[in-house]
């Protein structure tokens, strides 16, 4: 992954983790994942709403091997939600558009969003979509890369499938940092009712652990873009010290994941604790070091680079873009979950991977973005089928 310019940390610990080969196209072992540390007697004790144990056991969920074309002819596309009403969305980065997925396999053009200044990892980026209530109108929410910075704005929704339109741009949250590279960009509301993002440090290492900026943070807010209550610090941050994460997912008992570039040697997947210190850039995936959250597991680089990540019953799936595999990752309720890699090589990069409404799951390719190797019909939205 370009930009990855951190020195990797040196602790033995790390060695004790490398990876098996994995065999293409076949499920394959993980690596050994490791468990947290306790928090440092320092770190902050909010720990937001308390999780809800599901009423029976979820199941636990893999790939069955089937995959099928939902749409192709898709330009670097980033992220991809579904409307209530069953229109689905994707965001294109470089073009800056909104289109929306036909249930024969075509496309149409929502709308260009104003304001979009794409350039390297930078563009239209995350969305995420609230209902409406009566009283409040349905909205969609944009992350994207301006002139000046990184910016979350919402748009009112209406329409019915096929026919969706967004209405004007109202800005809710401005002034994130903004660079060529790391700039994270999910958004997703979670369980809770309040609006997530994820923001890359931007170049600037060291803003990752400073409370002051949003810079490498995972951020919290309310709708209408205001420091949610309960966290940690009384600003818009919930955990410091990120490098990149572009996923976030939150599992059957509510509690919040996500997934992390790394710099050269570890990508991470990190269960994210209210104030946590996840340590960037002072290391790189496990440290064994109680000041900061270690990872639940990682990978090298070169099989992961993980962006989107997904939670459906007792299991995550992580999309891998240099690694060109999904990461089916089990039981996610274990202390020591496992993870499997499907389908690698098959489909190229993979930016984004969500829970499909009617089963299975939606998966984004990314091989038109510059960095991966276009197929004919790229990019596409995939279906991909899972059994308990």
């Amino acid at each position: 992954m370009p930009g990855r310019t951190r020195r990797a940390s040196g602790t033995a610990a790390l060695a004790a983790l490398a990876l098996l080969a994995l065999a293409a196209c076949a499920p394959g072992a993980g690596p050994a994942p490791t468990s947290p540390p306790p928090s440092s007697p320092e770190a902050p004790t909010a720990t937001g709403p308390a999780p809800s144990p599901p009423s029976a056991p979820p199941p636990v969920l893999r790939p069955d091997g089937s995959v099928r074309e939902l749409a192709t002819g898709l330009d670097a596309p980033w992220s991809v939600v579904a409307l209530p009403n069953g229109a689905v969305l994707v965001s294109e980065r470089d073009l800056a558009r909104i289109v929306e997925v036909l249930p024969g396999g075509g496309t149409r053009v929502v709308a260009e969003v104003p304001g979009v200044a794409p350039g390297g990892e930078g563009g239209l980026l995350g969305l995420a979509q609230l209902p409406g209530d009566g009283e409040r109108e349905a909205s969609l929410y944009a992350m994207f890369t301006g002139p000046e910075d990184n910016r979350i704005v919402r748009m009112p929704v209406t329409g019915e499938p096929g026919a969706i339109a967004l209405g004007a741009a109202e800005p809710v949250l401005t002034g994130i940092p903004k660079a060529g590279n790391h700039n994270g960009g999910r958004l997703a509301f979670g369980p809770d009712g309040f609006l997530y993002a994820t923001t890359g440090d931007a170049g600037l290492r060291e803003a990752a652990r400073d409370r002051g900026s949003l810079a490498g943070k995972i951020l919290r807010m309310t709708p209408d873009g205001a420091p949610a209550p309960g966290n940690p610090f009384g600003t818009h941050v919930w955990s410091l010290g990120h490098r990149n994460p572009q996923g976030i997912a939150w599992d059957a008992s509510g509690r919040l994941w996500a997934a992390e570039f790394g710099q050269n040697t570890w990508d991470e997947l990190n269960l994210i604790r209210a104030g946590g210190d996840y340590g960037w850039p002072v290391v790189e995936g496990v440290a064994g070091d109680p000041a900061f959250v270690d990872p639940v597991l990682q990978w090298p680089t070169s099989e992961a680079s993980p962006s989107g990540l997904a939670a459906t019953g007792d299991a995550l799936f992580l999309a891998a873009l240099r690694g060109e595999r999904l990461w089916a990752i089990s039981p996610a309720s274990a202390a020591a979950p496992t993870a499997e890699a499907w389908f690698a090589d098959e489909h190229g990069r993979l930016r984004d991977v969500v829970a499909a409404p009617g089963g299975g799951l939606w998966v984004l390719t990314n091989n038109t973005d510059g960095r991966g190797d276009p197929r004919a019909g790229d990019d596409r939205l995939l279906l991909v089928g899972l059994t308990g």
